[in-house]
């Protein structure tokens, strides 16, 4: 029987990676990217030894401030992040027409008709992209998508240095399910977080667990996605690699009339993008896994950031609050804006996620559905939310 060869390609602490290019000072140091302190910021990315730490993207960086008082908080240069994501996935391309980009720093390769196993490709393309681009990569490497990339993390979550762990970790055809089998089930694709105590109230604490669990009764807690995690669990995914959804991105802008400065109205107008990014994507039963804001200043200047969320959503709160960190890391309170705009990109069409059994997330979930339908039989802009009102002359 012949298997097919994946390759997941993970940049190893991709911002930091490339910071340390720029800065050789900060190699091997505890440093984060990401916003300031004062302007409600967040960690981007943090070098290995702040990991260590116990420091981790997301975090608000005056968290992470306390937990490690030595933190050097540098200010991201995402321009150059842009341009070395681009340099790899050339190198990626040169040796496969099968690459599929995920996220900035990560990538899926298909080298099922290339000749040589999938280590020796795994080994070679470590050692042009570190030759080409000075960047450190892990690689996962499996039968399918979903181990590929299971198996890049753990092979990077054993690693306890303050250097970048460089690791390859590739699963046998046909040991999937067994690779799969002791790791916590949060590993798995489709639970989130919220999830995992649930699951845990169900007696499934691991992967394996989940696969013997009895079909009946799983689908009669999660619904339909019951027979889907089942799958994943038992190390089954018959996704293609290179095939997209033909929309890369959702996106809604806005250019002011006049240059504005006024936080509560920055905050209103990212909101109410947001809320129609949101809509957007539910009514093509998508969801998003990165999301963008986009800022222009007066003289034209214009930024983008991006961040990946661990779950991809279509809820107007999680795209919001996204774009809000975003935001802080690059305006500074006064400074005058031309345009914003919000986007959702890494697009996958909407699973019944599992998270709904977090009760606030069902609440929300059937809030959205019902002010949905409403839209749909009266226009956009017959109902509103509560924040809308206050501004609301009427």
């Amino acid at each position: 029987m012949r298997y097919r060869k994946i390759l997941h390609i993970d940049l190893d602490a991709f911002f930091c990676s490339v910071e340390e290019l720029l800065n050789p000072e900060l190699k091997g140091t505890v440093f984060a990217v990401g916003g300031s302190p004062d302007s409600r910021g967040v960690v981007s990315s943090c070098s290995y030894a702040a990991r260590n730490l116990g420091i981790h993207s997301a975090m608000p960086m005056k968290i992470a401030l306390l937990k490690a008082p030595g933190l050097k908080v540098v200010r991201g240069h995402y321009e150059k992040y842009q341009s070395y994501s681009e340099r790899v996935i050339e190198i990626l391309c040169d040796t496969t027409p099968l690459v599929e980009q995920i996220s900035i720093d990560e990538a899926f390769m298909d080298v099922t008709d290339m000749p040589q196993t999938g280590l020796e490709i795994a080994v070679a393309l470590q050692k042009r992209i570190k030759k080409e681009t000075e960047l450190p990569c892990s690689i996962g490497i499996a039968t399918n998508k979903l181990v590929a990339k299971i198996a890049t993390n753990i092979a990077k979550s054993s690693y306890r240095g303050n250097q970048t762990p460089c690791a390859v970790l590739e699963i046998p055809a046909g040991k999937e399910a067994e690779f799969l089998a002791p790791l916590p089930i949060d590993e798995l694709w489709g639970i989130g977080k919220k999830s995992v105590q649930q699951f845990l109230q169900m007696g499934y604490a691991t992967i394996g667990d989940l696969a013997k669990a009895p079909d009946a009764y799983l689908e009669k807690q999660i619904g339909r996605f019951a027979r889907t995690l089942k799958m994943r669990a038992a190390g089954m995914d018959d996704r293609q690699v290179g095939h997209e959804e033909d929309i890369k991105s959702i996106s809604n802008e806005i250019t002011f009339g006049k240059d504005i400065e006024d936080e509560v109205e920055i905050e209103r107008t990212l909101r109410h993008l947001s809320e129609k990014v949101a809509y957007r994507l539910r009514e093509q039963g998508l969801s998003g896994k990165t999301i963008r804001l986009k800022i222009r200043w007066p003289d034209f200047e214009t930024h983008t950031r991006q961040f990946s969320l661990e779950q991809s959503t279509n809820h107007d709160t999680v795209i919001f609050h996204t774009v809000m960190h975003l935001l802080f890391e690059i305006w500074k309170p006064g400074r005058k804006v031309r345009l914003l705009g919000v986007a959702a990109a890494n697009l996958s069409a909407t699973i019944q996620q599992l998270s709904i059994l977090d009760a606030s997330y069902q609440k929300e979930d059937q809030l959205l559905q019902a002010m949905d339908d409403i839209k749909k039989r009266f226009g956009k802009k017959i109902i509103k939310r509560g924040w809308d009102l206050q501004d609301d002359p009427d």
